[in-house]
């Protein structure tokens, strides 16, 4: 059973994070993390399909290659994306920074990066920062690590739980930033995730890949996939449960389900922190002929400009809705469509149900609201986070460069 607690991602046997203030964000908010394992732990990642990724996601899947590693360093304030050469050799050399201080293999550190595109790195800073964070490597510095990723968020994002393995106690617990530039596969995000579990690396990276696609895939602010997405598990094994070597281990099910949660916990707080949000949106779509067609439907929904606005406004114009499941390209019987909003159903069979859409004006000014379309073709569903479009989304970006 999980049991929710209020630790940071340090709060998981032999983790030690800090983020200081090495100057590249112009806001002098800290903006440099290091997050170390103090032994070597299996790791599982996941990045950006972006064909434009930044250098430290280049040099962050050759890690991935690897069953282990040990430590993540990444800086905000800048991406050091379409960065050439230039970039490859600063993310390398964050990398071998951190390896020197640490003394550790370069070949076991992560590097991640988040900010503006297009802009080298302030190597000087960066490798000070470096410095600092690792002399201020703590369990109780899990704080300055989740405020040193962000970038637009408004609020820190994190997830903590505690479990039993094997008749062991173990812990997972992660930080995420995101906020704007969000759509799969995955969104301007980076998410890391600690836990003491033992499982082996083969199949803790497949187990990252599934939850990613239950999680972060299932999110959508505004369509973008950014260049620098990265989802980074570390597991280290000190809570000496009997290690997890395959799927069909008993134990498996529910570090699986504990991966879960946490991922999903950190995807709903991404979309909760919308640039510019005021809505808290869940789509589900169920009755589709495949996970793939249930996908799809909720995405069109979910990345539809007027729909995003009509939330905003706090109009039930259910017509938006509907027409984006209908042009997302699932199978659907138009004839047997369903709709409801809050709860309240206003389509069944392809037809307005004749609901006074003044009967939603309580649900439309709450927060989180929830909508639900059958498409009527089979049993598959799925569930898909996001926001509404705000004139602060649209002042957030206008600005965001300068």
């Amino acid at each position: 059973m999980l049991k929710q607690i209020a630790g940071w991602l340090t709060a998981p046997q032999g983790f030690v994070a800090a983020g200081v203030k090495a100057g590249v964000k112009r806001s002098g908010k800290e903006d440099v993390a290091v997050i170390l394992s103090t032994v070597p732990a299996a790791a599982g990642a996941v990045f950006t399909q972006n064909k434009m990724c930044a250098a430290p996601v280049l040099v962050s899947r050759k890690v991935a290659q690897e069953p282990y590693a040990q430590a993540i360093v990444v800086n905000s304030g800048c991406a050091n994306a379409c960065t050439g050469e230039q970039g490859l050799l600063d993310a390398v050399d964050m990398q071998a920074t951190a390896a020197e201080l640490l003394a550790i293999e370069q070949e076991k550190i992560y590097v991640c990066s988040t900010g503006v595109i297009g802009q080298f790195l302030p190597m000087d800073k960066i490798k000070t920062g470096i410095a600092d964070a690792i002399d201020n490597l703590d369990e109780q510095e899990g704080e300055s690590a989740a405020l040193a990723i962000q970038t637009t968020d408004t609020f820190v994002k994190r997830a903590a739980y505690e479990f039993i393995l094997g008749g062991k106690i173990v812990r997972i617990a992660g930080i995420a930033k995101g906020s704007g530039m969000i759509h799969p596969n995955m969104a301007t995000m980076l998410t890391f995730i600690t836990t003491d579990a033992a499982i082996s690396p083969d199949v803790l990276k497949r187990t990252v890949k599934a939850v990613a696609d239950l999680s972060f895939n299932m999110v959508v602010v505004d369509g973008d996939t950014s260049t620098n997405d990265t989802m980074i598990v570390l597991a280290n094994g000190l809570a000496e449960n009997e290690i997890i070597l395959s799927e069909k281990h008993p134990d498996y099910v529910t570090f699986f389900e504990a991966l879960l949660v946490v991922a999903q916990d950190l995807a709903k707080l991404i979309a909760r922190d919308g640039e510019g949000a005021t809505k808290f949106l869940e789509v589900q779509v169920t009755g589709a002929k495949s996970f793939a067609d249930a996908k799809s439907a909720a995405m069109a929904i979910c990345k539809s400009p007027l729909v995003k606005t009509a939330f905003f406004g706090k109009d039930p114009n259910w017509g938006r809705i509907v027409c984006a499941a209908g042009y997302s390209g699932a199978e659907l019987n138009a004839d047997k469509v369903s709709l409801s909003i809050g709860g309240i159903k206003l389509v069944e069979n392809g037809l307005n149900v004749g609901v006074p859409l003044t009967s939603l004006s309580g649900i439309m000014e709450e927060h989180d609201i929830s909508l639900t379309i059958d498409l009527a073709v089979g049993d598959a569903k799925a569930t898909v986070w996001t926001c509404d479009f705000s004139y602060d989304y649209v002042k957030i970006n206008a600005e965001y460069h300068t």
